[in-house]
This record gives structure tokens, sequence and C-alpha cells, in this order.
């Protein structure tokens, strides 16, 4: 069964990171995101309705560690998509009190889950079997009681719960990143009217612009990454979103870290070939 469901999580992964290298706005990838991780999860539901367990140590596994890591995507992105549909339009000062009031949100969750959360953090076991195995479901220790009993074949008493846990720390480091650019940004618009749109893949970008942060040709290398992407997003018109995110996807890369820079060294060889003929 497990391979099964490393086979539905590479999947997932796979799609979701698709969809993520699209030059989308953060509502349109959050809606498509979400639509993906409710396939997959219907998926494992029917293999565990299908197949069961083999022991109780597999169904504390699935209900504990693989579950609410999909579970938790689909939290973090039907959360993304709310809030950045009601984002303010106003100023940088206006949108970085609104993502902190976010923060604290999240935060009052754990301070009222505070146990279960020393639980989570501590990767403690000693009461795996009364929160993750499906017969031992307690309305004591059900916080998130609806989706537990609605679906008594595929809850437990706590997994939702470490669903959000997962979830709600992805937000907050979301929230963070985009507090951080509007600090850095200083409420500027993200045009500087050069009349230049990136028109390709958002992901080829990031890569170039981790290139130039890497080659320290810009300000002799007195500069960070954050001032280099907000110096791309100007130029190109553009916002790269969590160009930190999408370069550990560009270091995880099987077949080539470096795609577009191998394009734009293969085209540049062409173009020097062609024009000396």
């Amino acid at each position: 069964m497990k391979k099964k469901y490393a086979i539905v999580i590479a999947t997932l992964e796979k799609d979701l990171k698709n969809i993520q290298s699209k030059n989308y706005e953060i509502v349109t990838t959050s809606e498509e995101c979400v639509h993906l991780i409710r396939n997959s999860l219907s998926e494992f539901r029917n293999l565990i309705i299908s197949n069961g367990f083999n022991s109780e140590e597999d169904e504390i596994d699935f209900f504990k560690n693989i579950k609410p890591k999909v579970v938790s995507k689909l939290i973090y992105y039907g959360k993304l998509f709310q809030i950045e549909s009601k984002r303010p339009k106003g100023s940088a000062k206006t949108q970085k009190k609104y993502f902190e009031n976010q923060i604290s949100k999240c935060q009052e969750y754990f301070n009222e889950n505070h146990l279960f959360y020393l639980y989570f953090k501590g990767g403690e076991t000693y009461s795996d079997e009364q929160y993750f195995l499906r017969n031992n479901k307690n309305i004591r220790t059900q916080f998130d009681c609806s989706g537990s009993f609605i679906d008594e074949f595929f809850s437990t008493s706590l997994d939702s719960t470490y669903s959000k846990f997962i979830a709600y720390e992805m937000l907050i480091q979301y929230f963070h990143f985009e507090i951080d650019k509007l600090s850095s940004n200083n409420g500027i618009s993200l045009s500087l009217n050069s009349g230049l749109s990136w028109t390709g893949r958002k992901i080829s970008l990031i890569e170039l612009t981790y290139a130039l942060d890497g080659l320290g040709v810009i300000n002799n290398g007195n500069v960070d990454i954050k001032e280099i992407a907000k110096g791309m997003e100007l130029l190109f018109n553009i916002d790269l979103g969590d160009y930190y995110r999408a370069f550990l996807e560009i270091k995880a890369r099987k077949l080539n870290n470096t795609k577009f820079i191998d394009t734009l060294k293969s085209n540049l060889l062409h173009r020097i070939e062609k024009s000396d003929k």
C-alpha cells in the first residue's frame, strides 16, 4: 500500500509544480491546486476503503504522517485563495497589516491547541493509538469534529488538526514573505513603464535571477537576492511570487538544474554562428 500512496503523492507533487511554474496569479494557482489535491484525496480514500490496513501501525502512520501532508496542501491553497482574493488594494502599510492579522489568526489556532501542537512539534508517539486510529475517535480530544465524524472511514481524532498545523506554518511563512516584499518595495508600483513584459515562464526568469546573484555581477555582488528579484519585477512588469520556493524546485530537478540558462547559451551560440555566415 505504501507504494500506492507514494505514486499518488509523486503524481500530485509533479502536477502542483507544473501549475506553479506557469505565470498565473496566486488566486488562479491556488484554485487549480485545490482541484488537483481534492482528486488525490479521493484516490487515497478509495484505496483505504478498498484495501484497509495491514496493521494498527500502518493505520497510525497513514493518518499521522501521510494524509496530513496532502490535506495540509488543500488547506494551504484554499486559505490562500480566500486571503489573496480579499487582499486590500491600498498602500503597502495597509497590506502589511492585513498579513500581520492573518499571522495572528494562525498563531491563535496554535495557542488554542497548544498541547496537541507540543505533541506535534515534539514528534511524540505515546498517545498515537488514541489520536490516529479510527476506532478510537473521542469527542474530548477532537477539535475539528465535523470533518472527523462526517467521514468515519477516512478520519481520526487528530489527523485534521495535524493537517492544519502544517498548513498554518506554511501560511505564516508565505505571509512573512509577502510582508518582506512589501517592506523592500516600500509601496512602489511594480511597473516602471519600461514597455517590457516577461512572456516566458516565470520559473525561467527566477533561474536567471539566481544565476546573476550567484555570479556577483550586480553592484559588485553587494546586493541580496531580494533586491535583484525586485529589479526583475520592476523591469519586466511581473510578480515573481515565492521565488525562494521556486528556487528549491530548480534545485530538485532530476535531469537539468539549469534548463533555461542552457537554452540561453545554445541560442546565443546559434545566433553567433548565423551572423558569421
